[in-house]
């Protein structure tokens, strides 16, 4: 008898995608039931594509959009539910389901099946590895997806065709990110270096972002390449990412988007862990300073914070191990 089986995963971006290869297992252990997935509005295109997952979306705050979360949750008479997110709405919405079995990331009564981590450093791919280990669900690959609709691939394909651009000789760089986090920025001038060499190697930089990325990327493709600033939605960027042949980006969310496309991406970070936050099968493409700094006054990262700076990567070190790994 076919049953509703529910996963809560309400964002942020970056960790919808992590927990992609999660929500593809749960799916799959379940091959008979109905599996919904509830998510904030912005993370439905996501799954869209998907052809067994169900998608429910309510806001992210406020008490009505939390009160209607409740009601349609306890209304569908779910006997499993799976937190992936593991904050105190989804935690409470977890209880409120009135699930038999409730697994989740944590202890106490909220949860009827929990891992036992230790280690809270870990990344959280592996945290819910062992959220899929104690409720018997074989564990994931490290395999970023997106389930996107068909015609994603034909509009990305029309974008290129319009502008003459050669399908592998494409890279994709990301110079933006967080507002609130600039040390998290390699600096312009070091990412309008590295566009410039790579032209000079024949290939054809594009600048991708979001609005708050407009004035950066303006600067940049006024140098070289092509400012592709608000062209792209996600599901878009990441069909976008299968036609190049690398990309460069900061610690963002493009980062992990474009891990989807199962292009290399290199990653440049500075004041975070990125054991912790690397996009999924990217891990030896980390770009980081040889040299730790510390203390830092540099930004806005804390004093105390022990990382390494940015400004120590130059462009030239980064186009050395482009080459040396057969790309440029």
């Amino acid at each position: 008898m076919s049953r509703n089986v529910l996963v809560i995963k309400l964002g942020a971006l970056g960790d919808m995608i992590l927990a992609s290869p999660h929500i593809e297992r749960i799916v799959e252990a379940h091959p008979d039931d109905r599996v919904w997935l509830l998510t904030a509005p912005d993370y439905l295109p996501l799954f869209a594509g998907h052809s067994r997952l169900r998608s429910i979306s309510f806001a992210r705050k406020g008490l009505l959009a939390m009160g209607q979360a409740i009601r349609w949750t306890r209304k569908q008479h779910f006997p499993i539910v799976y937190d992936l997110q593991g904050s105190d709405r989804a935690r409470l919405l977890t209880l409120a389901s009135g699930a038999e079995k409730r697994v989740g990331l944590g202890t106490g009564w909220f949860y009827t099946h929990s891992p036992v981590l230790d280690d809270r450093q870990r990344h959280i791919f592996d945290r819910l590895n062992g959220l899929l280990a104690c409720a018997g669900i074989p564990q994931a690959l490290p395999r970023a997806r997106l389930w996107t609709r068909s015609w994603c691939a034909a509009a990305v394909g029309r974008w290129l065709d319009t502008r003459q651009l050669q399908r592998g000789k494409i890279v994709l760089m990301h110079a933006g990110s967080s507002p609130a986090w600039s040390s998290k920025r390699w600096e312009r001038e070091h990412f309008a270096q590295l566009a410039v060499l790579l032209a000079d190697a024949g290939l054809q930089v594009i600048w991708t972002g979001g609005d708050a990325d407009r004035e950066i990327n303006a600067g940049l493709a006024a140098i070289t390449g092509l400012d592709a600033t608000g062209e792209f939605r996600v599901p878009e960027l990441a069909e976008l990412g299968r036609f190049a042949r690398f990309a460069v980006v900061n610690d963002s969310a493009p980062m992990h988007i474009l891990s989807c496309a199962g292009i290399p991406v290199y990653a440049l970070f500075g004041p975070t862990d990125w054991r912790r936050s690397h996009a999924l099968g990217q891990e030896g493409r980390i770009l980081r300073n040889p040299v730790p700094c510390s203390p830092c006054h540099q930004g806005d990262c804390p004093p105390a914070q022990q990382h390494r700076c940015l400004a120590g990567i130059s462009a030239t070190a980064v186009f050395a191990r482009l080459r040396a790994d057969h790309l440029v």
